[in-house]
């Protein structure tokens, strides 16, 4: 008898668990596109079938595209990952973008941030800008942003100059030994210096070998904590990789410190700050260090130190390397620089000018504009993520079909896929073209003047978002644009970089590289990014680099 009543009781728990779980996996959000869920796993099963069939090692972006793909390209579609994250709305369409980043009545400072981001307090700090949400991001967006305004920055050039002076006399040297390097290395450490100096006022002589600062060191550390050998497997990392990062956190957060306390102190003794860093700036209305400014300036330090270099530094290897096989575009930005500079448009020379006429001269170099925003159009760092509160009524409006219920969803702006997308870029989408962004685009390599393609006037501006868009758009942008151009035409005015392993130019009998249809080379292998919190090249950009024959 006793056996019955459990053997019953079990049955009655397993159908409503199983009643449950239909509910959630099958009806909850059956109005919304999606693969086929399981009923046990969600859509974790397809995700993981999907990452096994490349290289496991490829950003999520890949993955997602796939499946995307495979549902017929919907403007959004959703991925049910519980238990391991909550349901994530994929938002493929720069209109629907749009209405996850625009001010409204209900959400003045954009939507909520996404759960998983605060996974990334150990690296950007517990009361990071990037994280925070309502009026203390008001609060923190207003005593940073003078320190980040472009008028500031042109007076910041001459130091970010001498920085990118210790890159060109890197590439010098390794121009003349012929030896291969990571080109990731050369830029992490550049920009590493570049935004030190910006934000702090520090030299952290990331680029001496052998005097780097702890805060190098220890940044290195922290950002290889988080790098994912499967982008679907690591939705859920185990607890010693957080311990671990918790542990390198805390020894970064005693160096940080240590520095806003010293710069305090500093401007407390009535010291001059001829520098004027961002956080000299933020810290000029403040009579007390109390330690809740101490914690959140620390926190904001470590997220400006993190965005500074490794998404500045990706830019810059992934515009090395699409120059470095797309010879046409070289020789126009190489054209450029002669009609901006002279025709004595060397590194040093280029320097000097910018050192001291920045305002003037940068706003010429268009065409290199061009190249750097079709880089960020291609290779974009991340994607951005929004989470309306259950209950809000947070509503998206494809552009058919009935609204779709966000709230409660974690809305994912799908960066990648928007800016490829085929109705906005055509055919072209996938191509790197710099002459798309110009306002009368010239014919690229070998394509003719009846190639469609959209131009920079058919482009609509939410179709174009690396930095994202709406009130919390990327307060660093402007940095990571006048430093990209800067460093760019210092080095390609006398270097010629060429791809080595993945990637690489393929070549004919004769060991020439050989074009294809587009005006590239071609390659033997494509090269691709992996997740280390941003997306990053899989093979650290391998490179050598010869000294250009930039006469001809």
């Amino acid at each position: 008898m006793l056996d019955a009543v459990v053997g019953t009781a079990i049955l009655l728990v397993a159908a409503l668990l199983y009643e449950r779980l239909y509910y959630l996996r099958i009806k909850q959000y059956a109005d919304w596109p999606q693969p086929k869920p399981s009923i046990l796993w969600g859509h974790l099963k397809f995700l993981s079938e999907v990452q096994r069939r490349g290289d496991e090692r490829r950003h999520f972006d890949y993955v997602l595209a796939e499946t995307r793909a495979s549902l017929g390209n919907p403007p959004v579609f959703l991925l049910d990952l519980r238990p391991f994250h909550a349901p994530m709305g994929v938002v493929c369409d720069h209109e629907l973008a749009e209405q996850m980043t625009k001010s409204s009545k209900s959400h003045p400072y954009g939507l909520g941030k996404a759960p998983a981001l605060f996974k990334l307090a150990p690296l950007l700090g517990k009361k990071s800008i990037i994280t925070a949400q309502g009026t203390e991001w008001k609060s923190i967006r207003k005593r940073f942003s003078p320190g980040f305004s472009s008028s500031h920055l042109m007076t910041r050039l001459p130091e970010i100059m001498h920085r990118t002076w210790r890159f060109v006399e890197n590439i010098e040297a390794l121009a003349r030994s012929g030896e291969e390097f990571l080109l990731h290395d050369l830029c992490a450490n550049l920009t590493f210096d570049i935004i030190g100096a910006v934000a702090m006022g520090v030299d952290l002589r990331a680029q001496l070998a052998g005097q780097q600062s702890e805060i190098v060191s220890l940044f290195r550390q922290l950002t290889a904590a988080y790098r994912r050998d499967s982008s679907v497997a690591s939705l859920w990392a185990g607890p010693g990789r957080y311990f671990r990062r918790r542990q390198i956190a805390h020894r970064l957060d005693r160096v940080l410190d240590a520095v806003v306390e010293q710069k305090f102190r500093e401007m407390q003794a009535g010291g001059s700050s001829p520098s004027r860093s961002v956080l000299s700036i933020s810290l000029e209305e403040a009579d007390e260090l109390t330690p809740e400014l101490l914690s959140e300036t620390r926190d904001q330090l470590k997220t400006f130190l993190f965005a500074g270099y490794e998404t500045t530094s990706n830019l810059l290897q992934w515009a090395f390397y699409e120059l470095s096989r797309t010879p046409h575009a070289l020789q126009a930005l190489r054209r450029e620089l002669k009609d901006v500079f002279g025709p004595d448009a060397i590194p040093s020379t280029i320097r000097d000018l910018l050192s001291t006429q920045g305002s003037k001269y940068l706003p010429q170099l268009v065409y290199t504009g061009a190249v750097l925003k079709e880089v960020l159009r291609l290779y974009p760092a991340t994607g951005s993520a929004g989470y309306p509160l259950p209950g809000t009524g947070f509503f998206l409006h494809p552009p058919q079909g009935a609204p779709l219920r966000l709230d409660g969803i974690v809305g994912y702006n799908f960066i990648y896929d928007i800016q490829r997308d085929e109705s906005v870029y055509g055919p072209t989408k996938d191509d790197f073209i710099p002459e798309r962004w110009l306002a009368e685009p010239e014919p690229h390599g070998n394509a003719t003047a009846n190639t469609p393609r959209a131009s920079a006037i058919d482009i609509p501006p939410g179709a174009w978002r690396p930095f994202e868009r709406g009130p919390r758009a990327c307060i660093g942008q402007e940095l990571a644009k006048l430093e990209a151009r800067a460093i760019l035409v210092c080095s390609l005015a006398r270097y010629d970089f060429e791809k080595v392993g993945m990637g690489q130019p393929a070549r004919d009998r004769n060991g020439n590289c050989m074009l294809d249809s587009k005006g590239q080379y071609r390659v033997e292998s494509e090269l691709f990014n992996v997740s280390q919190v941003t997306a990053v090249p899989v093979d650290g950009m391998k490179m050598r680099v010869k000294l250009a024959d930039v006469d001809n």
